[in-house]
Protein backbone atom coordinates (compact mmCIF):
# COMPACT_ATOMS: atom_id res chain seq x y z
CA UNK A 1 0.00 0.00 0.00
CA UNK A 2 1.35 3.23 -0.78
CA UNK A 3 1.51 6.24 1.83
CA UNK A 4 1.58 9.38 1.36
CA UNK A 5 2.40 11.75 4.85
CA UNK A 6 0.75 15.55 4.99
CA UNK A 7 3.23 17.07 7.88
CA UNK A 8 1.40 20.30 9.25
CA UNK A 9 3.69 22.99 9.03
CA UNK A 10 1.04 25.68 10.48
CA UNK A 11 -2.52 25.95 10.36
CA UNK A 12 -3.05 26.68 6.76
CA UNK A 13 0.55 25.95 5.62
CA UNK A 14 2.03 24.08 2.48
CA UNK A 15 2.45 20.44 3.64
CA UNK A 16 5.74 18.70 2.90
CA UNK A 17 4.64 15.08 1.35
CA UNK A 18 7.01 11.91 1.84
CA UNK A 19 5.50 9.25 -0.32
CA UNK A 20 6.42 5.48 0.26
CA UNK A 21 5.87 2.43 -1.77
CA UNK A 22 5.34 -0.74 -0.48
CA UNK A 23 5.47 -2.49 -3.37
CA UNK A 24 2.05 -4.58 -2.44
CA UNK A 25 -0.01 -5.30 -5.38
CA UNK A 26 -3.21 -3.86 -4.75
CA UNK A 27 -4.87 -7.06 -3.60
CA UNK A 28 -2.32 -8.50 -1.75
CA UNK A 29 -3.03 -11.36 0.25
CA UNK A 30 -5.33 -11.04 3.29
CA UNK A 31 -2.69 -10.00 6.56
CA UNK A 32 -0.29 -8.22 4.48
CA UNK A 33 0.17 -4.71 5.63
CA UNK A 34 -2.78 -2.66 3.54
CA UNK A 35 -4.23 -5.47 1.65
CA UNK A 36 -7.35 -6.47 0.84
CA UNK A 37 -9.07 -9.07 1.03
CA UNK A 38 -11.03 -8.12 -2.72
CA UNK A 39 -11.13 -5.64 -5.36
CA UNK A 40 -12.10 -2.35 -4.15
CA UNK A 41 -15.03 -0.34 -4.95
CA UNK A 42 -14.18 1.78 -7.63
CA UNK A 43 -15.12 5.51 -6.43
CA UNK A 44 -17.77 5.65 -9.41
CA UNK A 45 -19.27 2.73 -7.62
CA UNK A 46 -19.45 4.38 -4.43
CA UNK A 47 -19.75 8.11 -5.70
CA UNK A 48 -22.92 9.74 -3.30
CA UNK A 49 -22.38 13.07 -2.85
CA UNK A 50 -22.51 14.91 0.78
CA UNK A 51 -24.89 17.90 0.85
CA UNK A 52 -26.62 19.05 3.37
CA UNK A 53 -28.84 16.40 5.08
CA UNK A 54 -26.70 13.38 4.69
CA UNK A 55 -27.85 12.44 1.31
CA UNK A 56 -27.28 8.61 -0.37
CA UNK A 57 -28.40 6.38 -2.59
CA UNK A 58 -32.13 6.61 -4.43
CA UNK A 59 -33.11 9.69 -1.88
CA UNK A 60 -32.09 7.98 1.39
CA UNK A 61 -30.56 10.27 4.05
CA UNK A 62 -28.61 8.99 7.05
CA UNK A 63 -29.04 9.83 10.53
CA UNK A 64 -28.53 12.09 12.58
CA UNK A 65 -31.03 13.87 10.09
CA UNK A 66 -33.16 16.98 9.78
CA UNK A 67 -36.87 16.57 9.32
CA UNK A 68 -38.14 14.88 6.01
CA UNK A 69 -36.34 11.66 6.11
CA UNK A 70 -37.42 8.35 5.26
CA UNK A 71 -39.22 6.32 7.52
CA UNK A 72 -37.65 3.50 9.63
CA UNK A 73 -37.82 0.34 7.20
CA UNK A 74 -37.20 -3.42 7.14
CA UNK A 75 -33.88 -2.76 4.21
CA UNK A 76 -32.35 -0.82 7.08
CA UNK A 77 -29.20 -1.85 9.66
CA UNK A 78 -28.42 -1.14 13.06
CA UNK A 79 -24.85 -2.20 14.24
CA UNK A 80 -22.87 -3.08 17.04
CA UNK A 81 -19.16 -3.39 17.98
CA UNK A 82 -19.17 -6.02 20.25
CA UNK A 83 -15.47 -5.20 21.66
CA UNK A 84 -15.62 -8.85 23.85
CA UNK A 85 -16.88 -11.30 21.55
CA UNK A 86 -15.42 -9.46 18.47
CA UNK A 87 -18.59 -9.48 16.38
CA UNK A 88 -20.27 -6.77 14.86
CA UNK A 89 -24.66 -7.80 15.97
CA UNK A 90 -27.02 -6.82 12.61
CA UNK A 91 -30.41 -5.39 13.74
CA UNK A 92 -33.49 -4.90 11.45
CA UNK A 93 -34.89 -1.67 12.82
CA UNK A 94 -38.48 -2.71 11.27
CA UNK A 95 -38.88 -5.30 14.05
CA UNK A 96 -36.11 -5.09 16.28
CA UNK A 97 -34.98 -8.58 15.77
CA UNK A 98 -31.47 -9.91 15.77
CA UNK A 99 -30.24 -11.04 12.34
CA UNK A 100 -27.27 -12.58 13.89
CA UNK A 101 -23.81 -11.53 14.31
CA UNK A 102 -21.01 -11.28 11.93
CA UNK A 103 -17.98 -12.70 13.49
CA UNK A 104 -14.60 -10.84 12.22
CA UNK A 105 -12.15 -13.01 14.92
CA UNK A 106 -12.40 -15.59 18.06
CA UNK A 107 -14.43 -14.01 21.19
CA UNK A 108 -11.46 -12.06 23.04
CA UNK A 109 -9.83 -14.71 25.54
CA UNK A 110 -8.41 -16.57 22.65
CA UNK A 111 -8.03 -13.78 20.30
CA UNK A 112 -5.19 -11.81 22.59
CA UNK A 113 -3.70 -15.40 24.24
CA UNK A 114 -3.79 -17.39 21.05
CA UNK A 115 -0.24 -18.20 19.73
CA UNK A 116 -1.25 -17.18 16.17
CA UNK A 117 -3.05 -13.38 15.80
CA UNK A 118 -4.42 -13.61 12.41
CA UNK A 119 -8.43 -12.82 13.37
CA UNK A 120 -9.54 -9.52 14.09
CA UNK A 121 -9.44 -8.75 18.29
CA UNK A 122 -11.25 -5.90 19.64
CA UNK A 123 -13.94 -4.94 17.57
CA UNK A 124 -14.79 -1.39 18.60
CA UNK A 125 -15.88 1.16 16.34
CA UNK A 126 -17.67 1.78 13.16
CA UNK A 127 -18.98 4.04 10.53
CA UNK A 128 -20.39 3.91 7.12
CA UNK A 129 -20.75 5.12 3.63
CA UNK A 130 -23.86 7.97 2.94
CA UNK A 131 -25.61 5.70 0.07
CA UNK A 132 -25.85 2.74 3.19
CA UNK A 133 -23.63 0.13 0.93
CA UNK A 134 -20.78 0.17 3.10
CA UNK A 135 -20.14 -0.54 6.54
CA UNK A 136 -16.57 0.48 8.13
CA UNK A 137 -15.38 -1.60 11.48
CA UNK A 138 -12.36 -0.81 13.61
CA UNK A 139 -10.37 -3.29 15.96
CA UNK A 140 -8.32 -1.74 18.36
CA UNK A 141 -5.71 -4.26 19.23
CA UNK A 142 -5.14 -5.69 15.99
CA UNK A 143 -4.91 -2.58 13.92
CA UNK A 144 -7.56 -3.12 11.22
CA UNK A 145 -10.20 -1.35 9.53
CA UNK A 146 -12.77 -3.55 7.71
CA UNK A 147 -14.94 -2.61 5.12
CA UNK A 148 -17.87 -4.81 5.15
CA UNK A 149 -21.28 -4.73 1.91
CA UNK A 150 -24.01 -4.08 4.11
CA UNK A 151 -26.34 -6.16 1.86
CA UNK A 152 -24.62 -9.39 1.75
CA UNK A 153 -22.32 -9.01 5.43
CA UNK A 154 -19.43 -9.84 3.07
CA UNK A 155 -16.12 -8.53 4.56
CA UNK A 156 -14.91 -6.58 1.01
CA UNK A 157 -11.12 -5.18 2.33
CA UNK A 158 -9.15 -5.56 5.84
CA UNK A 159 -6.86 -2.95 5.84
CA UNK A 160 -4.12 -2.97 8.79
CA UNK A 161 -3.08 0.83 9.63
CA UNK A 162 -1.16 1.82 12.84
CA UNK A 163 -1.08 1.44 16.67
CA UNK A 164 -4.74 1.21 18.45
CA UNK A 165 -6.83 3.07 15.73
CA UNK A 166 -10.34 4.39 17.24
CA UNK A 167 -12.99 5.09 14.99
CA UNK A 168 -13.41 5.10 10.98
CA UNK A 169 -16.11 7.01 9.03
CA UNK A 170 -16.25 6.52 5.11
CA UNK A 171 -15.41 10.33 3.44
CA UNK A 172 -18.96 11.78 1.66
CA UNK A 173 -17.98 10.99 -1.89
CA UNK A 174 -17.38 6.98 -0.66
CA UNK A 175 -13.99 7.14 -1.86
CA UNK A 176 -11.62 6.58 0.73
CA UNK A 177 -12.14 5.54 4.27
CA UNK A 178 -10.88 8.21 7.13
CA UNK A 179 -9.59 6.30 10.31
CA UNK A 180 -7.98 8.02 13.57
CA UNK A 181 -4.79 5.75 14.23
CA UNK A 182 -5.20 6.87 18.40
CA UNK A 183 -2.19 5.17 19.35
CA UNK A 184 0.08 7.27 17.30
CA UNK A 185 -0.31 10.45 15.86
CA UNK A 186 -2.06 10.87 12.46
CA UNK A 187 -5.23 9.89 10.86
CA UNK A 188 -5.22 7.63 7.99
CA UNK A 189 -6.84 7.93 4.95
CA UNK A 190 -7.15 5.21 2.43
CA UNK A 191 -8.58 5.27 -1.18
CA UNK A 192 -10.25 2.60 -2.17
CA UNK A 193 -10.16 2.41 -5.29
CA UNK A 194 -5.93 2.62 -5.24
CA UNK A 195 -5.20 1.11 -2.06
CA UNK A 196 -2.92 4.93 -1.48
CA UNK A 197 -3.10 5.65 2.37
CA UNK A 198 -2.59 9.48 3.25
CA UNK A 199 -1.46 10.27 6.70
CA UNK A 200 -2.92 13.66 8.04
CA UNK A 201 -0.32 14.44 10.90
CA UNK A 202 -1.81 15.66 14.04
CA UNK A 203 -1.27 16.21 17.52
CA UNK A 204 -0.70 12.27 19.93
CA UNK A 205 -3.90 9.97 20.51
CA UNK A 206 -6.70 11.46 17.93
CA UNK A 207 -9.64 9.51 18.90
CA UNK A 208 -12.39 10.33 16.25
CA UNK A 209 -12.95 12.30 13.04
CA UNK A 210 -16.26 12.86 11.74
CA UNK A 211 -17.60 14.99 8.41
CA UNK A 212 -20.10 17.76 8.38
CA UNK A 213 -23.02 17.45 6.51
CA UNK A 214 -21.77 19.06 3.27
CA UNK A 215 -18.92 17.21 3.23
CA UNK A 216 -16.22 19.65 3.17
CA UNK A 217 -14.82 19.70 6.49
CA UNK A 218 -13.84 16.76 9.14
CA UNK A 219 -13.28 17.52 12.82
CA UNK A 220 -10.82 15.45 14.91
CA UNK A 221 -10.74 14.91 18.61
CA UNK A 222 -8.17 13.24 20.76
CA UNK A 223 -8.35 11.58 23.48
CA UNK A 224 -5.42 13.04 25.71
CA UNK A 225 -5.19 16.62 24.38
CA UNK A 226 -7.80 19.55 24.72
CA UNK A 227 -8.66 20.41 21.47
CA UNK A 228 -10.43 19.73 18.42
CA UNK A 229 -8.77 20.12 14.73
CA UNK A 230 -10.65 21.73 11.85
CA UNK A 231 -9.83 19.82 8.17
CA UNK A 232 -10.67 21.10 4.68
CA UNK A 233 -11.28 18.03 3.00
CA UNK A 234 -10.18 18.61 -0.09
CA UNK A 235 -7.14 19.19 0.43
CA UNK A 236 -6.98 17.51 3.55
CA UNK A 237 -4.76 20.26 5.87
CA UNK A 238 -5.78 21.01 9.60
CA UNK A 239 -6.77 24.48 9.01
CA UNK A 240 -7.81 25.67 13.32
CA UNK A 241 -7.66 24.39 16.52
CA UNK A 242 -10.32 25.24 19.16
CA UNK A 243 -8.84 24.59 22.73
CA UNK A 244 -11.34 22.50 24.91
CA UNK A 245 -11.01 23.58 28.56
CA UNK A 246 -12.24 19.69 29.92
CA UNK A 247 -9.64 18.35 28.10
CA UNK A 248 -9.17 14.86 26.58
CA UNK A 249 -12.47 13.47 24.65
CA UNK A 250 -13.24 9.91 23.59
CA UNK A 251 -16.06 11.12 20.84
CA UNK A 252 -17.86 13.38 19.11
CA UNK A 253 -20.23 14.18 16.62
CA UNK A 254 -21.88 16.76 13.74
CA UNK A 255 -24.83 18.64 14.07
CA UNK A 256 -27.37 17.72 11.03
CA UNK A 257 -27.43 21.10 10.80
CA UNK A 258 -24.11 21.48 10.49
CA UNK A 259 -23.69 24.18 13.20
CA UNK A 260 -22.39 22.82 15.73
CA UNK A 261 -19.99 19.54 17.15
CA UNK A 262 -20.38 17.85 20.32
CA UNK A 263 -17.63 15.75 22.54
CA UNK A 264 -18.07 13.67 25.25
CA UNK A 265 -15.23 14.06 27.88
CA UNK A 266 -15.32 10.17 29.73
CA UNK A 267 -12.55 10.95 32.48
CA UNK A 268 -14.38 15.10 33.41
CA UNK A 269 -17.72 13.64 32.57
CA UNK A 270 -18.70 17.22 30.57
CA UNK A 271 -19.67 17.90 27.74
CA UNK A 272 -18.37 20.15 25.31
CA UNK A 273 -20.38 22.05 22.60
CA UNK A 274 -18.65 23.87 19.94
CA UNK A 275 -20.08 26.89 17.81
CA UNK A 276 -18.70 25.75 13.81
CA UNK A 277 -19.37 29.09 12.12
CA UNK A 278 -17.30 31.17 14.75
CA UNK A 279 -15.35 27.95 15.71
CA UNK A 280 -15.50 29.02 19.22
CA UNK A 281 -16.87 26.76 22.44
CA UNK A 282 -20.49 27.51 22.91
CA UNK A 283 -20.64 25.66 26.31
CA UNK A 284 -19.41 23.12 28.72
CA UNK A 285 -21.72 21.08 30.44
CA UNK A 286 -21.77 19.63 33.88
CA UNK A 287 -22.97 15.64 32.06
CA UNK A 288 -21.94 12.88 34.38
CA UNK A 289 -19.04 10.32 34.85
CA UNK A 290 -18.38 8.45 32.09
CA UNK A 291 -19.74 10.63 29.11
CA UNK A 292 -19.71 8.87 26.61
CA UNK A 293 -21.21 9.68 22.78
CA UNK A 294 -23.69 12.29 21.69
CA UNK A 295 -25.93 12.54 18.60
CA UNK A 296 -28.95 14.61 17.58
CA UNK A 297 -32.59 14.29 17.29
CA UNK A 298 -34.80 16.93 15.01
CA UNK A 299 -38.15 17.40 15.02
CA UNK A 300 -41.40 20.10 15.27
CA UNK A 301 -40.70 20.04 18.69
CA UNK A 302 -37.77 21.02 18.01
CA UNK A 303 -33.76 20.55 18.45
CA UNK A 304 -31.77 18.13 20.58
CA UNK A 305 -29.17 16.39 21.36
CA UNK A 306 -28.87 13.25 23.68
CA UNK A 307 -25.57 12.19 25.01
CA UNK A 308 -24.82 8.81 26.66
CA UNK A 309 -23.44 9.09 30.61
CA UNK A 310 -21.98 5.61 31.48
CA UNK A 311 -21.26 6.30 35.42
CA UNK A 312 -24.68 7.07 36.00
CA UNK A 313 -26.79 4.15 33.56
CA UNK A 314 -28.50 7.55 32.13
CA UNK A 315 -28.77 9.10 28.61
CA UNK A 316 -29.69 13.01 28.79
CA UNK A 317 -31.60 15.09 26.23
CA UNK A 318 -30.90 19.05 25.78
CA UNK A 319 -32.41 21.28 24.12
CA UNK A 320 -30.20 22.80 21.53
CA UNK A 321 -30.52 26.40 20.08
CA UNK A 322 -29.13 29.97 19.88
CA UNK A 323 -28.27 30.17 23.65
CA UNK A 324 -26.69 27.58 25.92
CA UNK A 325 -28.01 24.32 25.86
CA UNK A 326 -30.83 23.65 28.32
CA UNK A 327 -31.26 19.79 30.02
CA UNK A 328 -35.09 18.70 29.06
CA UNK A 329 -34.35 15.06 30.00
CA UNK A 330 -32.96 12.44 31.78
CA UNK A 331 -33.54 8.94 30.84
CA UNK A 332 -32.63 5.91 32.74
CA UNK A 333 -31.46 3.08 30.64
CA UNK A 334 -32.43 -0.50 31.37
CA UNK A 335 -28.78 -1.58 31.61
CA UNK A 336 -25.69 -0.39 32.51
CA UNK A 337 -22.85 1.63 31.00
CA UNK A 338 -24.54 3.59 27.93
CA UNK A 339 -22.03 3.88 25.27
CA UNK A 340 -22.93 4.42 21.13
CA UNK A 341 -26.19 5.79 20.28
CA UNK A 342 -27.76 7.21 17.01
CA UNK A 343 -31.03 7.99 15.83
CA UNK A 344 -33.32 6.55 12.94
CA UNK A 345 -33.30 9.08 9.93
CA UNK A 346 -36.98 9.79 10.68
CA UNK A 347 -36.26 11.07 14.32
CA UNK A 348 -38.85 8.51 15.80
CA UNK A 349 -36.39 6.30 17.54
CA UNK A 350 -33.25 6.37 18.65
CA UNK A 351 -30.85 3.54 19.60
CA UNK A 352 -28.56 2.76 22.93
CA UNK A 353 -25.93 0.54 23.04
CA UNK A 354 -25.29 -0.69 26.49
CA UNK A 355 -21.71 -1.81 26.88
CA UNK A 356 -22.24 -3.85 30.74
CA UNK A 357 -25.36 -5.42 29.80
CA UNK A 358 -24.73 -6.68 26.00
CA UNK A 359 -28.11 -5.17 24.60
CA UNK A 360 -29.25 -2.35 23.37
CA UNK A 361 -32.05 0.17 24.59
CA UNK A 362 -34.29 1.36 21.54
CA UNK A 363 -36.18 4.72 22.82
CA UNK A 364 -39.21 6.61 21.56
CA UNK A 365 -37.65 10.22 20.62
CA UNK A 366 -41.56 11.43 20.98
CA UNK A 367 -42.22 10.08 24.68
CA UNK A 368 -38.75 9.65 25.47
CA UNK A 369 -39.10 6.05 26.71
CA UNK A 370 -37.67 2.63 26.33
CA UNK A 371 -39.96 0.39 24.29
CA UNK A 372 -37.92 -2.31 23.48
CA UNK A 373 -34.60 -4.04 24.44
CA UNK A 374 -32.87 -6.45 22.51
CA UNK A 375 -29.46 -8.81 23.32
CA UNK A 376 -26.42 -8.23 21.28
CA UNK A 377 -23.11 -9.43 21.31
CA UNK A 378 -20.59 -9.36 24.15
CA UNK A 379 -19.24 -5.43 25.31
CA UNK A 380 -21.06 -2.99 22.29
CA UNK A 381 -19.29 -0.37 22.29
CA UNK A 382 -19.69 1.91 19.15
CA UNK A 383 -23.62 1.59 17.47
CA UNK A 384 -24.41 3.24 14.24
CA UNK A 385 -27.85 3.19 12.34
CA UNK A 386 -27.23 2.65 8.54
CA UNK A 387 -30.07 3.39 6.06
CA UNK A 388 -30.90 1.39 3.02
CA UNK A 389 -32.14 1.95 -0.02
CA UNK A 390 -32.26 -2.27 -1.00
CA UNK A 391 -32.96 -5.24 0.48
CA UNK A 392 -30.36 -7.26 2.69
CA UNK A 393 -29.70 -10.59 3.79
CA UNK A 394 -28.63 -12.87 6.96
CA UNK A 395 -26.75 -14.97 4.97
CA UNK A 396 -23.02 -14.97 6.61
CA UNK A 397 -24.41 -14.21 10.15
CA UNK A 398 -23.68 -16.18 12.95
CA UNK A 399 -24.93 -16.53 16.78
CA UNK A 400 -21.24 -16.15 18.05
CA UNK A 401 -21.30 -13.51 21.83
CA UNK A 402 -25.44 -14.06 21.95
CA UNK A 403 -27.08 -14.73 24.67
CA UNK A 404 -23.97 -15.60 26.79
CA UNK A 405 -24.46 -15.24 30.71
CA UNK A 406 -23.77 -11.57 31.69
CA UNK A 407 -23.80 -10.69 35.72
CA UNK A 408 -23.47 -7.83 37.43
CA UNK A 409 -21.60 -6.82 40.82
CA UNK A 410 -20.95 -3.63 42.86
CA UNK A 411 -17.27 -4.11 44.57
CA UNK A 412 -17.44 -4.43 48.24
CA UNK A 413 -14.28 -2.05 49.30
CA UNK A 414 -13.78 -0.74 52.49
CA UNK A 415 -11.63 2.48 50.84
CA UNK A 416 -13.70 5.28 51.68
CA UNK A 417 -15.46 7.25 48.91
CA UNK A 418 -14.56 4.77 46.10
CA UNK A 419 -17.29 2.78 44.55
CA UNK A 420 -17.22 0.52 40.97
CA UNK A 421 -18.63 -2.68 39.38
CA UNK A 422 -17.74 -6.28 37.67
CA UNK A 423 -19.66 -7.31 34.66
CA UNK A 424 -18.98 -10.73 34.53
CA UNK A 425 -19.36 -12.82 30.90
CA UNK A 426 -19.23 -15.80 29.84
CA UNK A 427 -16.28 -16.39 27.19
CA UNK A 428 -15.21 -19.25 25.28
CA UNK A 429 -15.95 -21.33 28.56
CA UNK A 430 -13.79 -18.95 30.80
CA UNK A 431 -15.44 -16.06 32.86
CA UNK A 432 -14.27 -12.21 31.58
CA UNK A 433 -14.00 -10.21 35.06
CA UNK A 434 -14.11 -6.68 33.95
CA UNK A 435 -13.82 -4.03 36.45
CA UNK A 436 -14.91 -0.45 36.77
CA UNK A 437 -14.00 1.69 39.78
CA UNK A 438 -13.61 5.67 40.84
CA UNK A 439 -12.97 7.22 43.66
CA UNK A 440 -9.18 5.77 44.48
CA UNK A 441 -6.09 7.35 44.96
CA UNK A 442 -4.26 8.56 41.57
CA UNK A 443 -1.74 6.14 40.05
CA UNK A 444 -2.14 3.33 42.80
CA UNK A 445 -2.28 -0.56 42.19
CA UNK A 446 -5.18 -2.27 43.88
CA UNK A 447 -5.98 -6.15 44.55
CA UNK A 448 -9.21 -7.56 42.91
CA UNK A 449 -10.79 -10.42 44.44
CA UNK A 450 -13.38 -13.22 43.62
CA UNK A 451 -15.08 -13.65 46.77
CA UNK A 452 -17.48 -17.02 47.64
CA UNK A 453 -18.98 -16.65 50.89
CA UNK A 454 -16.13 -16.05 53.65
CA UNK A 455 -13.36 -16.80 51.11
CA UNK A 456 -11.52 -14.76 48.98
CA UNK A 457 -9.52 -15.57 45.72
CA UNK A 458 -7.18 -12.79 44.35
CA UNK A 459 -7.42 -12.61 40.88
CA UNK A 460 -6.27 -9.39 39.31
CA UNK A 461 -3.86 -6.27 40.52
CA UNK A 462 -4.72 -2.88 38.83
CA UNK A 463 -3.44 0.36 38.87
CA UNK A 464 -5.97 3.37 38.51
CA UNK A 465 -5.41 6.75 36.49
CA UNK A 466 -4.31 10.17 37.47
CA UNK A 467 -7.77 10.98 38.20
CA UNK A 468 -8.29 8.11 40.34
CA UNK A 469 -10.09 5.53 38.07
CA UNK A 470 -9.73 2.23 36.66
CA UNK A 471 -11.53 2.93 33.52
CA UNK A 472 -11.30 -1.26 32.68
CA UNK A 473 -9.42 -4.18 34.42
CA UNK A 474 -10.15 -7.70 32.69
CA UNK A 475 -9.02 -11.07 34.49
CA UNK A 476 -10.59 -14.20 32.84
CA UNK A 477 -11.32 -17.23 35.21
CA UNK A 478 -13.76 -19.60 36.36
CA UNK A 479 -16.50 -17.60 38.13
CA UNK A 480 -19.30 -18.88 37.43
CA UNK A 481 -18.76 -22.40 37.72
CA UNK A 482 -16.72 -21.62 41.24
CA UNK A 483 -19.76 -20.41 42.59
CA UNK A 484 -18.66 -16.89 43.87
CA UNK A 485 -21.08 -14.60 44.74
CA UNK A 486 -19.31 -10.65 44.91
CA UNK A 487 -15.88 -9.09 43.90
CA UNK A 488 -14.00 -6.93 46.20
CA UNK A 489 -11.05 -4.11 45.63
CA UNK A 490 -7.87 -3.63 48.30
CA UNK A 491 -5.12 -1.43 48.10
CA UNK A 492 -2.46 -3.72 46.87
CA UNK A 493 -1.29 -6.58 49.25
CA UNK A 494 -3.69 -5.31 52.18
CA UNK A 495 -5.44 -8.77 53.16
CA UNK A 496 -9.78 -8.56 53.17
Amino acid sequence: MNIVTYRQLGAASAAAIFLFASGLPQSAPSGSSGASESAAPSAADSQIGGEKGSGGKGGIQQGPALPGAQPISGNDRVYTADQSSNTVTVINPATNEVLGTLPLGESRLDGVLGPVDDDQVNVHGLGFSRDGRYLDAVSVTSNAVQIVDTATNEVLHTYYVGRAPHEAFISPDGAQVWTAVRGQDYVSVIDLATDTETRIETGKGPSKVVFSPDGRTAYINYIDLGELDVVDVPSRRITATIELSAGGSADLAVSPDGDEVWLGHPGAGKTTVVDTQDLIVKAVLDTGPRTNHPNFVTTAEGAFAWVTVGGLDQVKVYERGAGTPALVDTIETTGHAPHGIWPSPDNTRIYVALQKSDSVDVIDTATRTVIDTVRVGQDPQALVYVARSDAGTADGLTGQGLDERVEQYPLTTTIDGAAGNATIRNVLGLDEVDVTAKGLSPDTAYDVYALAGENATKILRASSDKTGSIAEALAFVEFFDNEYDGVALTPADEKL
